[in-house]
């Protein structure tokens, strides 16, 4: 059965990196980069701050610095236990892929996705009485995770195990959140 799921995995990698190009390599080695996501954050927390104010949004980075801390430690646990070769360190495979970035790490399971989507989902679920139409912020991470399987860093079980582990923990953590903030974090 593990041997099905990771034979489909392969091929969907296979299929989804082979539809990129040349042309489009840049395009995502910038949205890959999480440096380059910066006007984006800072747009976010400058409309958090408008909307809840200057101490609840420190509390709120607070929350989130903690949350990519521990879905970050979990990824790198989970890579070293099951220790996934990257789509693009796989003998098997690398010479039928497109290979556009290499890293030395191992693959399962996709931090950027895990991380991504823990932080959306954390502040959907904060915000959404906020603003309209926060669910877009789920774009995010879906072009963000996407651009790991264009560079063949990632396959496609990696990325959607990170999601569901970022989701798990974005709704764990607003559950704390919840919890503490009428008790520690008035306003």
């Amino acid at each position: 059965m593990l041997e099905k799921i990771l034979e489909l995995d392969t091929r969907l990698l296979v299929y989804l990196n082979g539809l990129g190009s040349e042309t489009y390599d840049k395009f995502w080695l910038i949205i890959t980069s999480q440096l380059n996501w910066t006007p984006l954050f800072l747009l976010m927390f400058y409309l958090i701050y408008k909307k809840i104010g200057g101490k609840q949004t420190l509390y709120v980075l607070l929350f989130i610095a903690i949350l990519i801390a521990f879905t970050d430690q979990t990824t790198n646990l989970f890579k070293h236990t099951f220790q996934r070769l990257r789509p693009c360190n796989n003998p098997e495979i690398n010479s039928i892929i497109r290979v556009v970035q290499v890293r030395q790490s191992y693959s399962f399971f996709s931090g950027h996705a895990a991380n991504t989507m823990a932080v959306a989902t954390f502040l959907f679920l904060i915000l959404k009485r906020h603003f309209r139409y926060l669910g877009f912020l789920f774009l995010w991470p879906l072009i963000f995770a996407y651009s790991r399987i264009y560079l063949g860093l990632h396959y496609p079980g990696d990325i959607l195990t990170g999601y569901f582990f970022g989701a798990l923990f974005g709704f764990l953590l607003y559950l704390v959140y919840r919890k503490l903030k009428p008790q520690y974090f008035p306003g």
